[in-house]
């Protein structure tokens, strides 16, 4: 009873205790499930603050700072977590996946690891461990990961749909199509599997298939995630079968809705590009002639995404001394953490010494030395979004050669737009925003050319197609490397390649692809 004298007794006093906190967790937890970050932030916080090791709130509010990409925070978070509580497995995978996404993959590996002893047939960690691997390239042990787990469960739709991934990066595509359809055997409404088989790009859709996705969007119980992703894949059925109308209301129903999940700012894109502009100019670097890191080693393929730059890379990387990597997050990363440890990027360019300009480029070398598998001299990271960043490395790493892939601007930006991209790409989903960011882009790099003359090579992508031979010679000069036939025939180069060009670039060249948006230019 309310009134019973026994209500204030310590227990009692303990359980209402107990309760309170569980409902504060319960609230944030509820919130965060619905994508209230803010009030779930402000719940985790204010428990926080009331009970400074409360370990369940430490791990929610990591697994926010997760979702807004504040990954520093997110380890720090699940570091205290597991100092109070080294047996907390939760915090311990969320810890595994951050460090995984931070590329910091041994460490990832270590939390995976003593998971799995304790929890073999963990399917959450099986399949962290497989994705941290494909991280490093090792993608057959990745596949024996994923086969193992569909051997005792095959309907797991998701994991039969990761081994299509990988199975595609490694060039075994008809496997990886089985993969993807043994997946939507389980899970028909499962919009990825089919927005992978449409990312092939040379796969073509039934008219069964067609009516089956269609089936699925119509069903109203599917969820938003896997609706985008069908829209998408439906948006590139119906551009096969020429029924552009129907395509392009398609793609454009997939845009709005993913545009809506994303908090882009282009107004920050273009003050970035001006005050990049207002930095670096003739005086900043000759101030800075001899700062930073001597070696030569990377060669950074900029641009923005559908530019090309798989196929550049492809070039290069069937070269002898070339090495082809991925699309490395390294440079970004360095680059956050200049802006975090306190003022503003790139302003903070100005006040590095050159000793630090140099232990930031041999830092990059380092990080990206566990994607170097080949051990050759050179290496090519393609991180499109890495042309934001060419005052730092001109600043870092001073020799290294930096390549523009360039492509006609509706070619490249209707083709961004018709990709939905796995992550990042924030500024694609909305072609308005799409045009403002490429114009700042060349507008950037149109200023580099002037204050830096010579520092980028340009790679027409039309020109490369109907001129390989010259353009490749003109690529690899500036590098500062022979020609060599092999980069000729490119396509006869079996490494993996992680990009939607995986399989445009086993071709080749073609140029199919060059005038592709014109029966969508009413609508452009």
């Amino acid at each position: 009873m309310v009134g019973d004298a026994a209500s204030g007794s310590p227990a009692h006093l303990r359980f209402l205790a107990s309760s309170m906190k569980d409902l504060e967790l319960v609230a944030a937890a509820t919130a965060l499930n619905r994508g209230n970050l803010p009030v779930a932030e402000r719940l985790l916080k204010k428990r926080l603050k009331q009970a400074p090791h409360d370990i369940a709130a430490m791990r929610m509010l990591a697994e926010l700072a997760v979702r807004v990409g504040r990954y520093g925070d997110a380890e720090a978070l699940l570091n205290r977590a597991l100092e109070l509580a080294p047996q907390f497995d939760a915090a311990r995978y969320a810890r595994a996946l951050v460090l995984s996404r931070l590329s910091r993959v041994p460490e990832a590996l270590s939390d995976i690891d003593r998971l799995i002893a304790k929890a073999p047939d963990n399917l959450a960690y099986l399949n962290l461990r497989a994705s941290t691997l494909v991280r490093v390239g090792e993608y057959e042990s990745a596949s024996e990961i994923y086969r193992r787990v569909l051997a005792e469960r095959p309907r797991e739709a998701k994991i039969w749909m990761s081994l299509g991934h990988v199975l595609k990066t490694m060039g075994r595509v008809e496997e990886g199509i089985d993969a993807y359809k043994q997946s939507l055997a389980a899970r028909p409404e499962l919009g990825e599997s089919w927005w992978s088989l449409a990312n092939l790009k040379t796969y073509k859709f039934s008219a069964s298939e067609i009516e089956a996705m269609n089936a699925a969007l119509s069903s109203g119980s599917i969820a938003d995630e896997d609706a985008l992703h069908l829209h998408f894949a439906l948006g590139k059925a119906y551009e096969d079968c020429d029924a552009y109308a129907l395509s392009f209301a398609n793609y454009e129903k997939g845009n709005l809705k993913r545009r809506s999940q994303l908090a882009y700012d282009a107004d920050e894109t273009s003050r970035m590009v001006a005050r990049t502009r207002e930095l670096a100019t003739r005086q900043f670097f000759a101030e800075r002639r001899g700062f930073g890191c001597p070696a030569d080693d990377p060669i950074f393929v900029v641009g923005l995404p559908r530019s090309g730059s798989t196929l550049i890379e492809q070039i290069l990387a069937s070269h002898p001394d070339i090495e082809g990597t991925m699309e490395l997050p390294d440079l970004d990363k360095i680059a956050r953490r200049l802006s975090a440890r306190g003022g503003d990027y790139p302003e903070v360019l100005a006040d590095l010494t050159s000793e630090q300009c140099r232990a930031l480029g041999e830092e990059y070398l380092e990080r990206v030395q566990i994607q170097r598998r080949l051990g050759r001299r050179r290496f090519v990271d393609k991180m499109p979004n890495n042309w934001r960043h060419v005052a730092l490395i001109r600043l870092i790493l001073p020799n290294a050669k930096i390549v523009d892939a360039r492509r006609h601007p509706v070619a490249c930006c209707f083709s961004a737009w018709k990709q939905h991209f796995a992550r990042g790409q924030s500024f694609a989903y909305d072609l308005d925003e799409l045009a403002r960011y490429y114009r700042d882009y060349v507008t950037l790099m149109t200023h580099m050319d002037e204050v830096a003359g010579g520092g980028v090579h340009r790679v027409i992508h039309e020109r490369l197609v109907e001129s390989a031979g010259a353009e490749i010679r003109r690529l690899l000069g500036y590098i500062g490397l022979p020609f060599d036939e092999r980069c000729l025939t490119f396509y006869e180069n079996d490494r993996a390649v992680r990009t939607p060009s995986s399989e445009q670039v086993r071709r080749p060249l073609s140029k199919d692809g060059f005038d592709q948006w014109r029966h969508f230019e009413q609508w452009l």
